[in-house]
């Protein structure tokens, strides 16, 4: 692969260098914060060799390399001026959960190169322990095991200079502030005052007798307290003295206020969150894993399977084990690479065959992302399996109350991290979890797949006599109508993988010309969001149709739309439902393109549907044969 090249066609169709406002990236993707999202080319990105896939979720544009990134990203920054920040007014423009999917994402991104190294030094320590080579009484073991701490027990300092980046202050005084709550000083004056029960004071305020060693929300709360403190110093400084007096106002101030404030805030909130597990362990241990083993595709997909590293990492600071978070993830990421591996040896095609083995052997190590974005998700069969594996592999890893002891990246790799507490039980547990994850992934899959050029040949040669199939099932066929006026598209023209992916369901899409969305068959209004942006109808025959007005229009919270019906209501074809503004809806940057989905696809034998051509109200769009 010519990285440069690469490098070069990317930075072109996301708009250019003037375009860019942040980069980071992580084991597989470029992510990328964008001024104006709409100057990205994402379809030519698509189809560009090299590059897996694009998505847009947390506020990110990320691209999809694979294990290829870091030379991509290292030549990229060659080509172009960046820092990795984000300017304050585009930070403004996110909506509130992309705001903190970004945050969580930027703040712990940067750092699990050290996470994981540290996590597999453990694990490596484990078998060499295991297979009798050497002892922990032994120096080597001792030497190494300090070494795989550091990363641990320094988190506080690691995340500082990670979360000053993202907040944007002085990343130097940020590992200050980190060193403020690791000091040996400070710590042997906790000991001290838990011995005596006397408090420790600073200016008469106390201070709370908390361990930050090895701790994730204290820190985090402090820089981003922090980033208030440094403006205001920088404000009221006298330019001739400013050079000092700026960073020891910030540094006096943040410090005091995060050792007798914020610091225990954030300690008693682990202690909540580690205590809240424990308790969720104890009466469903079993729940989290499962859900987890089968949605995480779901949350890699949209970046928010970041906000649940946090928790995995704290519930071992806490409590010295994880049983929710990484269990979950560990039965979810080998059944990723056990699907690919089925599809590489079921296929025919020596391409798809390549691209899947390679992936496929990745995904089983725990870097899923080749694997879910080059083949599950782009041929949907293989991502059904690895969730239906993930989630029998999570079953079990939870009913058995599987604990992870050092991190990593989920996969098999990691499994020695699962070496800890009375015996090998634990380890051989999760090692059954995991193969029991792979064979059902695998076995699914290979039942579920099949190579896309016999999946055409097969509907060619069903479509043949289309006209008689349809005759002969008039009785057991449901006819969709146009809700709306304008053009028909295919759902791969919605820039939403949700919809273009068909993972809610087949049907197409409509650009509307006119702002008024009817009832599209006889049947029932099931449903209307109370941003009145989607509708659900379920027609006389039991076809469940969702209409979904724009993309992300939920956030408009229902302004520029008006209902004309409820929940429960009879409806007709034709039947007025929704009027809404479209230039309205344009003028806040939102997509006004809407989705017409049957979502109980899987009930019926066939879907034909329209979408390539201006239609009006009343056209049939959609024949839905049972």
């Amino acid at each position: 692969m010519d990285y440069k090249q690469l490098a070069k066609t990317i930075l072109e169709l996301v708009g250019g260098e003037s375009n860019i406002s942040g980069l980071t990236h992580c084991a597989t993707r470029l992510r990328f914060n964008l001024k104006d999202e709409k100057k990205a080319n994402t379809a030519q990105l698509k189809n560009t060799k090299g590059i897996m896939g694009v998505v847009s979720n947390g506020g990110q544009y990320q691209i999809i390399i694979g294990s290829d990134v870091g030379s991509v990203y290292k030549e990229i920054m060659e080509l172009v001026d960046l820092d990795g920040t984000i300017s304050s007014d585009e930070k403004d423009n996110k909506k509130p959960l992309a705001k903190v999917i970004d945050t969580v994402s930027g703040i712990f991104t940067p750092i699990l190169p050290a996470i994981t190294a540290a996590g597999m030094m453990k694990a490596v320590l484990a078998i060499l322990v295991a297979c009798k080579v050497i002892t922990p009484d032994a120096q080597s073991y001792q030497v190494i095991n300090f070494m795989a701490d550091a990363a641990f027990y320094f988190l506080p300092i690691l995340l500082a200079s990670s979360a000053a980046k993202k907040f944007k202050c002085n990343p130097y005084l940020a590992m200050m502030l980190g060193g403020m709550l690791l000091h040996p000083n400070f710590v042997s004056m906790v000991n001290v005052a838990k011995e005596s029960g006397e408090a420790i004071r600073v200016f008469g305020l106390p201070i709370a007798t908390a361990s930050y060693a090895s701790s994730v929300l204290p820190i985090i709360l402090g820089v981003w307290f922090m980033s208030y403190v440094e403006p205001i110093a920088d404000r009221i400084s006298p330019k001739a003295i400013k050079f000092f007096s700026k960073p020891l106002i910030t540094a006096l101030v943040t410090g005091i206020i995060t050792l007798v404030v914020i610091g225990p805030i954030g300690y008693i909130v682990s202690d909540k969150i580690g205590m809240g597990i424990k308790t969720l362990e104890s009466y469903c241990s079993w729940l989290v894993p499962t859900i987890l083993g089968g949605l995480t595709p779901l949350l890699v997909m949209t970046g928010t399977h970041y906000g649940l590293i946090p928790i995995g990492i704290n519930n071992r600071m806490t409590m010295g084990y994880d049983t929710i978070i990484y269990p979950g993830m560990l039965a979810s990421n080998v059944a990723q690479g056990a699907a690919s591996l089925a599809v590489a040896f079921k296929t025919k095609d020596e391409e798809i065959k390549q691209l899947a083995s390679s992936a496929g052997i990745t995904g089983v190590c725990g870097i899923t992302e080749p694997a879910l974005y080059g083949v599950n998700l782009r041929f949907k069969t293989p991502l059904y399996a690895s969730m239906i594996g993930g989630a029998v592999g999570g079953l079990f890893l939870g009913i058995f109350r599987v604990a992870n002891f050092a991190g990593g990246s989920p996969g098999v790799l990691t499994l020695p991290s699962y070496i800890g507490g009375d015996g090998m039980s634990n380890f051989v547990y999760a090692c059954i979890g995991a193969a029991i994850s792979i064979v059902v992934a695998f076995v699914a899959c290979l039942i579920l797949y099949k190579d896309p050029k016999q999946e055409e040949t097969n509907t060619k040669e069903k479509a043949t006599d289309k006209k008689e199939v349809v005759a002969a099932h008039t009785s057991e066929m449901s006819t969709i109508c146009a809700p709306l006026m304008g053009e028909a598209v295919p759902l791969k023209a919605v820039n939403d993988p949700t919809f273009a992916e068909e993972i809610m369901g087949k049907g197409m899409a409509i650009i509307p010309t006119v702002g008024q969305l009817v009832s599209p068959v006889k049947g029932t209004v099931t449903m209307i969001f109370d941003t009145k942006h989607a509708i659900a109808v379920t027609d006389e025959n039991g076809v469940e149709l969702l209409m979904h007005i724009g993309l992300d229009t939920v956030k408009l919270g229902g302004k520029y739309f008006r209902t004309h019906v409820s929940a429960g209501d009879k409806v007709e074809v034709g039947t007025p439902i929704v009027d809404f503004d479209i230039e309205g809806i344009k003028s806040e940057g939102y997509d006004v393109i809407t989705p017409v989905i049957i979502t109980n696809t899987d009930d019926f034998t066939n879907i034909f549907a329209i979408d390539d051509r201006l239609v009006k109200l009343g056209d049939e769009i959609i024949k839905v044969l049972k």
